[in-house]
C-alpha cells in the first residue's frame, strides 16, 4: 500500500494519525497540493491510498476506516454516525473557521463559528461518561474528529475554555501513539500558517448556511442599517420618477418561444412520480420553488417557459395497477389528475403540465438512444438480477431490501445504503428480500445495454467546469456531482426487464424497456414537444436559452451526470442545464412523512385544513431547506402566521390603507418628504436591492427576509409618527400625517409586487385594495430595484380589509393530532416510557392474510426510518429505546404473519 499526502492539508493529518495509531505498514509519500497522483482524475485528490488490488481510496474518512478495520473489527454503528456527523456538520463549520483564521486573520471569530458543533460534541462526551466517543478505547471516530479539530484547538488563542469535556477528550487522543508526530509532519510546527497554501486553493465558504432554517429571519438581522445623505437623495430622486409606460400583459401569449435579444429562461422541476401523492417536502423541493422563480422571472421582464409533468413509467406503476385492479395507463390517468388538482390548488403556474406516457416521449427517447448507439456510447453486458419467483418478475431496486455489504446495515435498499451512502448493486445485498412478499429472490442473468459514462467523462468534465463556474449551482449540487466524479464514473444500465415503459427499439432488446433514469429526464423534452411543435427552439438552442433545473438533492446525480451524458453523447446541440437548484430535505415535525402511517400533510390534504394556499406557500418557503434540512412544525407555522403575516406584514398594509380611508376620504394625501421619510425610502430601497440580488441567485428563503424587513420598518415608521394623533392637530401635523400615510401605502404597493412570487393571491388582493396601477408590476423590480411613488396624491384606493386570520392554538393542536399518524402496532404507551417487548403479548395475525402482511411490512419499514432519524438527530436515549421497542414489536408481528418464528435471528455480518 502507498499513501499520498500533502503538507498543510487537514484531511491528510487525519489519515496520517490513523496510520500511526493502527500501526498498519504502508509507504507514505508527500506531494504538492496540486499533484495528480491518479492519472485518470482531472483534478487533484489528496489524500489518496493505493490498495494492493490496484484500487484507490480518495475520501479521508474512508481511508481512516479502512486502516482501522484492516486488523480490527468493523466500525460500529455509533462510530459510523460520528464519521457522518464529522463530514456533514463539523467539516463545513471548520472550513469557515479556517478560512477566517488562516486567510482573513480573524481568529477571534472562530469560537462563534464552531460553537454549535462543539456544543454537540461536548454534550455527547459529558452524557456518555466514557473516555472516548464510542467507549473506553480509541476508535476511528476519535482519530478523525481529533485530526479535523487539531489545527484550531491546538492554537492556544482559539481554545474554547467552556467546552471542558471536549478539551479533556482532545488531550486524551493527543496522547495516543503517533498523533502528535502526524500533526508535526503535516503542519511542520507552523500551526495555522502551514495551511495557508492549502486554504488558498479551497472555495470560499458560504456563511449563510450556518443560519438555522427554521429561525426567524428577524433573529439573524445585523441591526439597523445606517444610510448616507447621498443614498437618501438618490432614493428620493427614484421615488419621484414615473412608472414604466409599458405594462406586462395580464396573460402570457402561448406558445412561449425564445426571443432574440431577451433573456430566455427555461425552467423545469423534477417530474413527480405519478403513483405518489406529493407531500409538503416534495412540493417545496421541486414545483413550488420553481414556480416562485418563474413568477419572479416574469417580474424581471425575462422570457420564461415553465414545464413539468408526471413521470409515469416503471415498476411501481405496474405494482400499483395490480393492487387496484387497473391497467397501468388507467393508474397513470387517475393519479395524473390528482397531481394536477394539487398543484392547481397550490397555485403552481406551469406553462404546461404534461406526462411521460406519450408518443413524443417514445419518439425523442428512441432518437437519443439511436444517436448514442451510432456514436459508440452504448455497451452491452450481462447483468445478474434478482428475480422473485413468487411475484413472477425481476425486482427493481426499490423492491429489494437486505444487509449492506459495506457497513452491514440491515435495511439497505437495492440501489443505495441509507446509512453509509454507498451505491449498491442489488445482487450484492446479503440476505435480500422482496419488499412486496418478503420471499428471498433468486439471482438470474439477463443481457442489458449500458451508457458508457467513462467514455463520456472527459466531455462531461469540460461542460461541468463551464456550467458550474458560470451558472448558479447550489453548494450541495456541486458537492454531490464532485463526489460522483471523484470516485470515477462507471457504465450505467439504461434498460430494464419490465413491460410498462418506453420500448427499446433495438431488435436484440425488443422485450425490454428503458430504465426510468435514462427515460424520465427526457420527459422534459417530450413534455415541451407536446406543448409546442417548435420544442427544439428551446431544447436545441444552448446559446440563446438558460436552463434551470429544480429538485431535491437526491435527484442531483441524474441531472448533473447521467442526463447530461445522454445529451452530450447524442451530439445534437442539446440545451444543457445552466443552473442546478437543489434543496435539502423537509421533514415533518420530528420524523419523516409517511402516507401509510398517516404522518404528515400531503398535497391532497392541505386544502381540507381550512388554511389558505398562500399561507401554506409562505410557510413552506419560509422554512425552505436551502442550506440544510429543515422541518415542518405546526407550532412554528402558527407562530409565523400570527407574528410575521398577521402582526407584521398584514398589520402594516392594513394600517396604511385604513388611514387613507378613515382620514383622507379614500384618496392618497399629498406628501412632503422630510429627512426621516427619505431615510426610510433609502432603507426600503436597499432591502429591495438585496431581495433582487438574492432572488437572481435563487436564494428564495433568504430573499423573503427582506420583504418582512420592509414591513417591519414600515410598522416602526407609523408607530413613531403616530398619524392617528397628528391628524387631530394643526395644519403642519395634519400634513405630516398625510405624508406618513401616503408613504406607507406606497410601501404596501411595493410589497404587493415583491410578494407576488410567494403569495400570488395575497399580492393580487393588496393591489385590488389599493387599486394599484398594473404598471407597478413591471417597474419595481427593474434593474437593481426601482421604488417609485406608484400611488400619487389624489389616487383613490379600493376597499381595505384584513389580509390574514389568526391560527388559534386549539385549531393547530387538532391539526397536529389529525396528521400525527396511526401506527399498526399493539403498543399505545407514551414514547418516553418504553416497555420491554413480550412475545406472549404480540397479536397473532392469520398468515393467510397477504394484505395484513403487506401492511405490517410497510409499517416495519416506516418505523425503521423513524428509528434511524431519531438516532441521527441524537434524540434522548429513552425516546430511541421506546421506538426501537415498537420496531421489534412490529417485526415480531410480521414474523408471525409470515408463519415464521418471532424470535429474532442472530445478526450476521458483525465480527464478534
Amino acid at each position: 500500500m502507498e499513501l499520498f499526502v500533502s503538507e498543510g492539508n487537514p484531511h491528510c493529518l487525519k489519515v496520517l494519525a490513523a496510520l500511526e495509531v493502527t500501526g498498519v505498514q504502508c509507504g507514505v509519500q508527500f506531494v504538492n497540493h496540486e499533484g495528480k497522483v491518479v492519472p485518470f482524475l482531472r483534478r487533484p485528490a489528496l489524500p489518496t491510498l493505493f490498495l494492493p488490488s490496484g484500487q484507490q481510496l480518495f475520501s479521508s474518512n474512508t481511508i481512516c476506516r479502512y486502516l482501522f478495520e484492516l486488523n480490527g473489527p468493523e466500525s460500529s454503528d455509533q462510530c459510523n454516525q460520528w464519521l457522518e456527523w464529522e463530514a456533514t456538520i463539523l467539516q463545513p463549520a471548520l472550513l469557515r473557521a479556517l478560512h477566517l483564521a488562516v486567510l482573513q486573520g480573524k481568529g477571534s471569530e472562530v469560537p462563534t463559528v464552531l460553537q454549535g458543533p462543539l456544543n454537540v460534541l461536548d454534550q455527547s462526551l459529558a452524557k456518555g461518561s466514557m473516555a472516548y466517543l464510542t467507549g473506553e478505547t480509541v476508535s476511528v471516530a476519535d482519530v478523525v474528529l481529533w485530526g479535523a479539530l487539531h489545527p484550531v484547538l491546538s492554537v492556544s488563542s482559539l481554545v474554547l475554555s467552556d467546552h471542558k469535556s471536549v478539551k479533556a477528550w482532545f488531550d486524551r487522543v493527543a496522547a495516543e501513539r503517533g498523533c502528535q508526530s502526524a500533526a508535526q509532519k503535516v503542519l511542520q510546527g507552523k500551526g495555522l500558517e502551514a495551511m495557508k497554501s492549502y486554504m488558498q486553493k479551497q472555495p470560499a465558504p458560504q456563511s449563510r448556511d450556518t443560519q438555522p432554517c427554521n429561525s426567524s429571519p428577524a433573529e439573524t438581522d445585523e441591526g439597523e442599517r445606517t444610510v448616507s445623505e447621498e443614498e437618501m437623495e438618490a432614493a428620493a430622486l427614484t421615488w419621484s420618477k414615473d412608472l414604466n409606460a409599458c405594462s406586462i400583459p395580464a396573460e402570457k401569449q402561448h406558445p412561449v418561444m425564445p426571443q432574440e435579444g431577451n433573456r430566455n429562461v427555461l425552467i423545469t422541476s423534477a417530474l413527480p412520480y405519478v403513483n405518489n401523492v406529493p407531500h409538503l417536502g416534495n412540493i417545496i423541493g421541486c414545483v413550488l420553488s420553481a414556480d416562485v422563480f418563474s413568477r419572479y422571472g416574469l417580474l424581471r421582464g425575462w422570457n420564461v417557459l415553465f414545464v413539468c409533468g408526471t413521470d409515469e413509467y416503471g415498476t411501481a406503476t405496474e405494482n400499483k395497477a395490480r393492487e387496484e385492479g387497473l391497467t397501468p395507463q388507467q393508474i397513470c390517468d387517475k393519479y395524473h389528475a390528482v397531481h394536477s388538482s394539487i398543484y392547481k390548488w397550490f397555485q403552481i403556474d406551469f406553462d404546461f403540465f404534461g406526462r411521460t406516457t406519450t408518443e413524443k416521449q417514445t419518439e425523442i427517447a428512441q432518437d437519443i438512444f439511436w444517436r448514442l448507439h451510432k456514436n459508440g456510447f452504448l455497451v452491452e453486458d450481462t447483468v445478474e438480477q434478482l428475480r422473485c419467483e413468487n411475484c413472477q418478475r425481476f425486482l427493481a431496486d426499490r423492491f429489494v431490501e437486505g444487509t449492506c455489504p459495506h457497513c452491514s446495515y440491515p435495511e439497505a435498499r437495492g440501489d443505495q445504503c441509507d446509512k453509509c451512502g454507498r451505491l449498491i448493486n442489488a445482487v450484492e445485498l446479503r440476505e435480500p428480500q422482496c419488499k412486496v412478499c418478503r420471499q428471498t429472490p433468486e439471482i438470474r442473468s439477463s443481457k442489458h445495454l449500458f451508457l458508457d459514462l467513462p467514455k463520456l467523462e472527459p466531455q462531461l468534465e469540460n461542460w461541468l467546469e463551464r456550467s458550474t463556474s458560470s451558472g448558479d449551482w447550489t453548494a450541495n449540487a456541486k458537492q454531490i456531482t464532485r463526489s460522483w466524479l471523484r470516485d470515477g464514473l462507471k457504465p450505467r444500465c439504461i434498460t430494464r426487464d419490465l413491460l410498462w415503459g418506453t420500448p427499446v427499439p433495438h431488435p436484440d432488446f425488443k422485450e425490454k424497456v428503458f430504465y426510468v433514469w435514462f427515460d424520465a429526464p427526457i420527459g422534459y423534452l417530450s413534455i415541451t414537444a407536446n406543448y409546442t411543435n417548435e420544442w427544439e427552439k428551446w431544447w436545441k438552442n444552448p446559446h440563446q436559452v438558460e436552463l434551470y433545473n429544480f429538485m431535491a438533492k437526491d435527484n442531483v446525480p441524474f441531472h448533473s451526470v447521467v442526463f447530461p451524458c445522454s445529451l452530450l453523447g447524442a451530439q445534437d446541440n442539446y440545451t444543457l442545464v445552466s443552473h442546478l437548484i437543489a434543496t435539502e430535505y423537509l421533514n415533518y415535525e420530528d420524523t419523516k412523512f409517511s402516507k401509510s402511517r398517516g404522518v404528515g400533510v400531503f398535497g391532497d390534504m392541505a386544502k381540507d385544513t381550512g388554511i389558505p394556499s398562500d399561507v401554506w406557500r409562505f410557510y413552506l418557503l419560509y422554512v425552505r431547506p436551502e442550506g440544510q434540512d429543515s422541518a415542518f412544525s405546526w407550532a412554528d407555522m402558527a407562530l409565523k402566521n400570527n407574528s410575521e403575516l398577521l402582526n407584521n406584514l398584514g398589520n402594516f398594509i392594513n394600517r396604511g390603507g385604513m388611514f387613507v380611508t378613515k382620514f383622507f376620504g379614500g384618496c392618497v394625501p399629498a406628501m412632503e418628504l422630510q429627512q426621516e421619510d427619505k431615510q426610510l425610502l433609502a432603507v426600503v430601497g436597499w432591502e429591495l436591492q438585496q431581495y433582487i440580488q438574492l432572488m437572481d441567485k435563487v436564494k428564495i428563503r433568504d430573499a423573503l427576509k427582506h420583504i418582512l424587513n420592509i414591513s417591519r420598518h414600515g410598522n416602526q415608521y407609523i408607530q413613531v409618527n403616530e398619524p392617528w394623533k397628528k391628524i387631530k392637530g394643526g395644519e403642519s401635523e395634519r400634513q405630516r400625517a398625510g405624508t406618513v400615510t401616503g408613504v406607507s401605502v406606497n410601501i404596501a404597493c411595493l410589497l404587493s409586487v415583491m410578494l407576488l412570487p410567494y403569495m400570488p393571491a395575497v399580492s393580487q388582493t393588496i393591489r385590488d385594495q389599493l387599486n394599484a396601477p398594473q404598471t407597478c408590476i413591471n417597474t419595481m423590480l427593474q434593474g437593481p430595484g426601482t421604488f417609485v411613488c406608484a400611488l400619487r396624491a389624489g389616487h383613490r384606493i379600493g376597499t381595505v380589509s384584513p389580509l390574514f386570520q389568526k391560527l388559534e392554538a386549539d385549531q393547530i393542536e387538532a391539526l397536529k393530532k389529525r396528521f400525527g399518524g396511526q401506527q399498526i402496532t399493539a403498543s399505545s404507551q407514551p414514547a418516553a416510557v418504553p416497555a420491554p417487548p413480550v412475545v406472549a403479548e404480540v397479536k397473532v395475525v392469520d398468515a393467510s392474510d397477504p394484505e395484513k402482511v403487506k401492511q405490517l411490512a410497510e409499517a416495519v419499514a416506516e418505523q425503521g426510518d423513524k428509528v434511524r432519524a431519531l438516532k441521527s438527530q441524537k434524540a434522548e436515549k429513552a425516546i430511541i429505546t421506546a421506538e426501537v421497542s415498537k420496531l421489534l414489536d412490529l417485526k415480531k408481528q410480521l414474523a408471525l404473519a409470515e408463519g415464521k418464528s418471532p424470535e429474532p435471528a442472530p445478526q450476521k455480518g458483525k465480527k464478534k
